[in-house]
């Protein structure tokens, strides 16, 4: 779709919905392109693509691995504010 400036600037929001379907939109200035409307996640998949689930699976587990075991007798990370609260849950 081409649009002239004047055009876009009333049609933005419709401007804007189009490209995110993958629709282009080109808007001319003069008669000439000017500008191209397209979504950002085109731009940045093509320069990060993402990572698939079992990619991003392996990545987590390689991070769990790589930490350090619990030691026994000391509180768990989740649990380690107890000390901070009375049997009733209020700051001691």
């Amino acid at each position: 779709m081409r649009v002239s400036v004047e055009q876009a600037g009333k049609r933005v929001e419709e401007l804007i919905e189009r490209a995110e379907r993958g629709e282009p939109v080109i808007i001319t200035r003069n008669g000439q392109d000017a500008a191209i409307l397209q979504p950002v996640e085109s731009q940045s998949s093509k320069e990060r693509p993402g990572l698939s689930l079992e990619e991003r699976q392996a990545v987590i587990e390689e991070i769990r691995a790589k930490a350090p075991p619990p030691v026994p007798g000391e509180p768990l990370a989740d649990r380690s504010h107890d000390f901070l609260y009375d049997e009733n849950g209020l700051p001691a």
